[in-house]
């Protein structure tokens, strides 16, 4: 299996099928984050930040944006040990944010607000995985699935 870190997304052919509609349902988008060691902004400012706290700016701001468009984080930790299976590095950060469906996360990554903020993420990310999930049928009932909150 080969994986490929990416900032944006490099196939025109992906970004077609991002504008899909997508499954039903609610979408839970797993991000699996490389932080650059030093932030590198593209208009070359300055700066002393780290990958990390240049991309924090960012989420910080995305927090506030994901409501906006029907969204929310449900899970962020540090990457700390690889358990099972070989990659040659590790991500740093895995976090995984819900939206009520692809056309909702599509919108809100072309809207003013969302790209002011992706200067941080660009400038902060050595690369990334994103990974559409969706609930499985017949979880309605499981316990993991109630800890979500209401209309999951």
């Amino acid at each position: 299996m080969e994986v490929v870190n990416e900032v944006l997304p490099s196939d025109p052919a992906r970004v077609q099928e991002m504008m899909q509609p997508g499954p039903e349902g609610p979408i839970f988008m797993v991000n699996m984050l490389k932080f650059k060691d030093k932030a590198e902004y593209e208009d070359g400012r300055e700066t002393t930040l780290s990958g990390r706290e240049a991309y924090m700016l960012y989420a910080r701001a995305v927090t506030e944006i994901l409501p906006k468009f029907g969204g929310r984080a449900v899970f962020v930790a540090d990457v700390t040990f690889l358990s099972l299976g070989q990659v040659e590095e590790l991500w740093d950060e895995i976090a995984i944010v819900m939206y009520p469906g692809r056309a909702d996360l599509t919108r809100m990554s072309m809207s003013p607000e969302w790209r002011e903020a992706s200067v941080h993420r660009t400038a902060g990310l050595k690369g990334q995985l994103n990974i559409e999930t969706v609930l499985p049928p017949g979880s309605e009932d499981a316990p993991w699935r109630k800890a979500l909150g209401a209309g999951v």
